[in-house]
């Protein structure tokens, strides 16, 4: 007979609807999730034994539904970087006893880019760009504030990226050349950020990025392959920053502007930063400690940041081609004997449909926008019916989506993926595409060229181009 197990999952959004859809996939259990869940996410709620929604995912409540559920639940796993920064494995852990799969709160390093970029330095101080922290308490006046700013423009000429030290602070992270392109914007950003406390400053690194994702169970570091995000909302990188508009995988372990040499390097400095964490008890680092973001430059590979989460979209770039049962991989996270993953040598493409309000799309394309959509529901029906042609080869993960009825709805923020799986960049393309295009009402729209030919060969021309350079 197979083994029952109950998983506790907290979710946020189509990462955790690809988490809980790698649970239901074990062959070798019978699964059971227990989620706590930002929304009625059709997804989860179809699939779990118990579903709950806690809207603002805070610790306490979710700390209810796992102490009245603990005598069913194994473990648990920790999607997104609210919960985890708030502590929720301490809490859980310390009260009810259940085994969590995300860092402790003291390894949470995304609380803070100041301690983020002051660690680097410690243990890889060449993967940090040039940089300078600002605090409030030092100026008793804006005009010192600025005076003093000025002079690091001044070394930097200009060229600077404004981070908050918390995340997403006033107005976030802002970029020389994308968010300002005059002084006096750049310090009206970063006035805003130092109203709530420390403010780093630093040199804005050219070159190509990648997200490196890694599993660990506390000793051991299990390198994912390269996955490459798309964070701006619109075509050709244009528009604002969002969470993440898509993503894509190659069929090996590097991405086709990436040598080997590049992920060896990658591979030693996570490595050395991972040394530098690890704690006597060997267990604080469980989960995805480092979803590290990388930026190629032709010469060293720089650090942009680093979260102790998985990756949305990435993680999805990787989970539907785990050959291994993923329950048996969450396990031996926990036990503490994880060394290696296999995967299917598949490339992989996510891309997702989000609102007309976001990323400032209705603003920008006013005339794209199919008003009689707004604010109807969202059919998933024909996208899901493409499994019948494709097989797994085709993954429908809702994200900022609820269930009212038998109905279901876009909110707010990105609404929901498709994972195209393929032999080749090119052909998981096209599936992810055509289960996109299979998503009808909403008003919802999607990124066209995310894993295009011509993108991709556009940041093959550009590494080409700064490698020459050294």
């Amino acid at each position: 007979m197979v083994e029952t197990v109950g998983v506790l999952v907290i979710s946020y959004g189509a990462r955790e609807t690809a988490i809980v859809d790698a649970l239901k996939r074990s062959t070798n259990y019978n699964v059971e999730v227990y989620v706590a869940d930002k929304q009625r996410n059709p997804f989860n709620v179809k699939n779990a034994s118990k579903h709950a929604v806690i809207s603002d995912l805070n610790v306490e409540e979710i700390c209810k539904f796992a102490e009245a559920n603990k005598d069913k639940i194994d473990f648990g796993i920790v999607g997104p970087e609210k919960p985890i920064i708030d502590g929720i494995r301490d809490v859980i852990e310390k009260r009810v006893g259940i085994p969590m799969i995300c860092p402790t709160k003291k390894y949470a390093i995304e609380a803070s880019k100041v301690q983020q970029r002051l660690l680097f330095q410690e243990s890889v101080p060449e993967v940090n760009p040039r940089f300078r922290i600002f605090n409030s308490k030092d100026y008793r006046t804006m005009e010192e504030a600025k005076k003093a700013l000025y002079k690091w423009l001044d070394e930097l000429e200009n060229k600077a990226v404004v981070k908050p030290d918390k995340p997403a602070a006033g107005k976030g992270v802002g970029v020389w050349g994308d968010h300002f392109t005059t002084r006096e914007q750049l310090f009206e950003h970063f006035w805003d950020a130092l109203r709530y406390g420390e403010v780093i400053v630093e040199e804005k690194i050219e070159g190509e990025e990648s997200s490196f994702q890694a599993f660990c169970d506390g000793k051991h570091l299990v390198p994912l392959p390269e996955t490459r995000d798309y964070k701006r909302a619109f075509d050709e990188d244009r528009g604002p920053n969002t969470g993440g508009m898509g993503s894509y995988k190659d069929v090996g372990e590097v991405l086709p502007f990436m040598t080997k040499l590049d992920r060896e390097k990658e591979i030693v400095i996570v490595n050395k930063i991972f040394e530098k964490l690890k704690t006597s008890d060997n267990q604080a680092l469980r989960g995805i400690p480092f979803y590290v973001a990388f930026m190629h430059t032709g010469k060293e590979p720089k650090i942009l940041e680093n979260n102790s989460r998985p990756g949305d979209p990435e993680i999805m770039n990787v989970l539907p081609i785990l050959k291994e049962d993923f329950v048996d991989v969450c396990f031996k996270m926990i036990e503490g004997n994880l060394t290696r993953v296999e995967l299917e040598k598949a490339a992989t493409v996510v891309t997702y449909k989000v609102p007309p309000n976001y990323g400032g799309y209705a603003e920008a394309f006013p005339e794209r926008v199919n008003k009689a959509e707004i604010d109807k529901p969202v059919d998933l029906t024909k996208a899901y019916d493409l499994s019948k042609k494709y097989g797994e080869k085709i993954r429908v993960y809702p994200a900022s989506m609820e269930l009212r009825g038998n109905e279901v709805y876009a909110l707010k923020s990105r609404a929901v993926c498709v994972v195209g799986v393929g032999e080749s960049i090119d052909t998981a393309r096209k599936i992810s595409l055509e289960g996109v295009n299979a998503i009808k009402g909403g008003a919802l729209w999607h990124r066209t060229d995310i894993a295009s030919k011509e993108h991709i060969t556009k940041s093959i021309r550009h590494m080409e181009a700064l490698r020459k350079r050294r």
